[in-house]
């Protein structure tokens, strides 16, 4: 090996084991390698930030921006609730967020379909008070299975079909893959739903200012409006959205008031105070279609709700809104109040507030900050909530069917079509823009741009070169099925370097000499670099769809082996003599 192949191996080797040591973030630790790569020669400078303009970068981004629009929308919770009100099972929740990543991504992006479903998965992990970590990582590998099965599921099988024409003439069809992958798929999923509980449970490294402040409970009022699909229904049916997060405190019917049993009739009218979190609150006035207190102002796109805190010199100590008739003063309305270690019984207008109150003011959204200091409130870090916000659940499916629609017909490449999502979910006003750098993750993004050049130099030093020369001289001694494991392990090792896209590249004419050699057909072969490149079970750098989950699943780099590398060797042991069945090597 040359010196620059040698310290190309160092620099990945250094960085693998810092990764695995875990005491520095992994931004750092890709930003700390690409300074080494490109001291030592490895990157050229002018190469350095290159990564910053690939289209894995602007996928994951575009990705996690279009799935908090979904999420944001309201869609995955009145599904939930209409196909699935009564799901709590652990394994059955997890049977059902795989199994639909794994069919959805046969026939569109597994990166899309992983993107449309990881909302229902925080939804899931709210219900059975698990962390969205259990649900993640098994959903992400569930993605990767399910691009197997089709030429169009994912990038390697695409480029291998291609090879494969170029070297025989005729390139695989849409279904060529289907019988290895379904198989291959099957096993996955099976393993998924006995050894999910091999994921450990985490927390989101980096979460926003919201989750990191946590729930409080709040107080809200609302009316059960004329028409509502809810009157002549028991109140249960109203609460459920929120799986026991919200409590009715009272309802309140003409001048009387009632207490909230949970078989008691709703009638129109009817005025309700509701207990429990902003965004469980959220859930059930929205699905409900319930009407706040206060009034209206502005159209729904300049309304939003804040979340504040009443200092010490506020001018709303110890009134009340309807005291200081808050909506005619200023503009805004009192839409929930917290306050810690008292229930409030009281309806919204009538609560004295007092200094450390939290409460919820709906306003409009260029007015409210200048409103806050003028009561001398504190706004949690600018902390906006969905509460009294209107959104429309038809636009976001929309435009992730444009998306979708657009990559499966070949209309623009995954990245443009995604960006594309993105920057819809913006102009429509699906996402605030105060809320849409929130949504993308900044650290794993920094980590993807900073690694993509260093990985790279396995190819520009020649690295991959001396794996394919020490490939050559191992698989000659070896039976068929030997050499067609060894193609397949390799293909599997090298993806985390090279993105799968470019282990295709490299591993597939090697492979296609192998078979030649030897006197075999070469389709097995040309699939089992495809089925390698495809599961990068071990890494989050591997595939974009590993590195989405990375984040909010609070996953550290050292976790990934933990279930994917038994994954990958039930995948080794089906994937051999299923491709053999299938593709005869002779």
């Amino acid at each position: 090996m040359t010196h620059q192949q040698i310290l190309a191996f160092s620099v990945i080797g250094v960085m693998m084991l810092a990764f695995m040591w875990d005491k520095i973030r992994y931004d750092v630790v890709a930003g700390l390698t690409l300074l080494a790569a490109v001291a030592l020669g490895l990157v050229p400078s002018d190469k350095a930030f290159s990564g910053f303009s690939d289209d894995i970068v602007i996928i994951v981004g575009s990705a996690l921006v279009v799935s908090a629009g979904v999420a944001r929308s309201g869609l995955v919770d009145a599904a939930i609730k209409k196909f699935f009100p009564n799901l709590t099972s652990l394994r059955a929740q997890m049977l059902l967020l795989v199994l639909t990543v794994t069919v959805l991504s046969a026939f569109i992006k597994n990166i899309g379909a992983l993107a449309i479903m990881m909302p229902v998965a925080f939804q899931f992990a709210r219900k059975s008070n698990n962390p969205p970590s259990i649900f993640l990582m098994p959903m992400a590998f569930g993605a990767l299975l399910g691009g197997l099965m089709t030429q169009i599921g994912t990038s390697p099988n695409i480029v291998v079909s291609r090879l494969r024409g170029e070297l025989t003439g005729t390139p695989f069809t849409m279904f060529d893959f289907t019988p290895v992958g379904a198989t291959l798929a099957a096993a996955g999923v099976v393993f998924l739903m006995f050894f999910y509980w091999l994921v450990p449970k985490r927390q989101n490294q980096n979460p926003t200012v919201q989750e990191a402040l946590g729930s409080s409970n709040f107080v809200t009022e609302a009316t059960l409006p004329e028409g509502s699909n809810l009157k002549g229904k028991p109140l249960r049916d109203l609460l459920s959205p929120a799986s026991g997060e919200v409590i009715a405190t009272a309802i309140l019917r003409g001048h009387s008031r009632i207490s909230p049993f949970p078989d008691i009739v709703l009638q129109a009218n009817d005025t309700l105070l509701l207990e429990g979190p902003s965004e469980a609150l959220d859930r059930v006035v929205s699905q409900s279609a319930l009407k706040l207190s206060g009034k209206k102002g502005g159209s729904s796109n300049e309304v939003t709700a804040i979340e504040a805190v009443i200092g010490p010199t506020s001018t709303l100590k110890g009134l009340s809104a309807r005291d200081i008739s808050l909506f005619n003063t200023y503009g805004i309305n009192l839409l929930a109040v917290s306050r810690k270690g008292k229930r409030i019984k009281e309806r919204l207008a009538e609560v004295m507030l007092r200094p450390g109150d939290v409460v919820v003011l709906q306003g409009h959204r260029k007015a409210l900050p200048a409103v806050l200091k003028e009561l001398g409130c504190l706004p949690l870090a600018e902390r906006e909530i969905l509460l009294g916000t209107t959104r429309s659940m038809l636009i976001p499916v929309l435009i992730l069917i444009a998306a979708m629609g657009s990559t499966a017909l070949g209309i623009a490449p995954v990245a443009v079509a995604f960006f594309a999502a993105a920057v819809a979910m913006v102009v429509f006003r699906v996402i605030p823009l105060n809320d849409l750098y929130q949504a993308v993750d900044g650290p794993i993004l920094v980590m993807l741009a900073a690694l993509i050049p260093v990985s790279d130099t396995l190819r520009t030093t020649g690295a991959s070169d001396v794996i394919a020369a020490w490939l050559g001289d191992v698989a000659h001694n070896l039976p068929p099925y030997g050499a067609l494991t060894l193609i397949l392990v390799t293909a599997m090792a090298v993806t985390p370097f090279l993105n799968n896209a470019a282990t295709v590249l490299v591993m597939a004419p090697i492979a296609a000499s192998f078979a030649q050699n030897l006197g075999y057909r070469p389709e097995a072969f040309l699939m089992a670099v495809a089925i390698g490149a495809g599961c990068d079970f071990l890494t989050p750098i591997g595939h974009q769809c590993n590195t989405l989950v990375m984040g909010p699943g609070g996953y550290r780099f050292s976790d990934y082996p933990r279930l994917g590398l038994p994954l990958s060797f039930l995948i080794i042991v089906v994937a051999i003599p299923t491709l053999i069945l299938f593709w005869p090597i002779k």
